[in-house]
């Protein structure tokens, strides 16, 4: 699966739906238990499809500040069901959010066509190969998060406490550069390549907001660009408000970014945020 069969890159922004089958997501949209997955991700992608989606992101397992890591059999048993019966009812593409070749592979065997590696392949050396092999997509993100302290405030949620950077900027751009030739060197087409500066993953509110506001900064790098503050705790932080009061913050943070160079948005409410877009590329695009 080839993105420019799906994406004219530079004509409109793109916007991403997200699905998380997972009973623990950071923004209180995770779809529950196993044997509500599949019918409650069809009639959300449903809802995703009318109102302007052109990906469908699925998630299995939260990626929230601290959470508790789970299984490949658990992530499988999750993401594989509602992959398939997403890709069997809907024709536009499914992307999978791992970093676990195995699920990759599972996912991609079962309808997927992108991988949203939150590692940027730097963690599974194996899913550049798996990725390949299918002939799939790839978002490469930066994140360092690994080793970092988190802090939470009940109303507001976790955040990283510890945001050193040498040289904030250049130092995602340079990470993100490894990861585009992680991808290369595994023979992903390049046309099949898109990059996020990983808003929210290692980085404090006013690092998040400066990379919205200086994001054309990546387009350096030569790909496509992806971002994802839906719901984020920066919003919440900025204007102490809890995580289902971030609908404004979103559209405001989404807005900037399209005019900052944002070819695609990673979204939790679509219906309303295809307006902020298409509103937005009315002025950046002139469509």
């Amino acid at each position: 699966m080839y993105l420019p069969n799906h994406f004219v890159w530079g004509t409109q922004t793109y916007l991403m739906g997200v699905i998380n089958v997972t009973p623990d997501s950071f923004s209180g949209d995770g779809l529950g238990q196993k044997n509500e997955l599949v019918t409650r991700a069809l009639e959300l992608a449903t809802k995703f499809v009318e109102a302007g989606a052109h990906v469908i992101d699925v998630g299995g397992e939260s990626t929230r500040p601290g959470n508790r890591p789970i299984t490949v059999g658990q992530e499988l048993d999750r993401v594989v069901p509602v992959v398939q019966a997403l890709a069997e009812n809907f024709s536009i593409p499914i992307s999978v959010d791992t970093s676990k070749s195995i699920v990759a592979d599972a996912a991609l065997t079962a309808g997927a066509s992108i991988v949203n590696d939150i590692w940027g392949l730097r963690q599974d050396i194996e899913l550049a190969n798996i990725i390949s092999k299918h002939g799939s997509a790839v978002i490469l993100m930066h994140n360092s998060s690994q080793s970092l302290d988190t802090e939470s405030n009940e109303m507001l949620g976790s955040r990283y406490k510890s945001t050193l950077y040498d040289n904030f900027m250049p130092s995602i751009k340079s990470d993100l550069e490894m990861s585009v030739s992680i991808a290369r060197n595994a023979n992903i087409d390049r046309a099949n390549i898109i990059i996020d500066p990983g808003i929210g993953f290692g980085k404090s509110v006013s690092q998040n907001i400066r990379i919205i506001n200086e994001l054309n900064y990546f387009t350096k790098i030569g790909y496509p660009i992806l971002i994802g503050p839906s719901r984020k705790s920066f919003i919440g932080y900025t204007l102490n408000l809890p995580v289902e009061e971030r609908l404004e913050g979103t559209a405001a943070a989404i807005s900037v970014g399209i005019t900052r160079g944002a070819d695609m948005v990673r979204v939790h409410d679509v219906k309303p945020l295809s307006r902020v877009v298409r509103m937005t590329d009315s002025f950046v695009r002139n469509i």
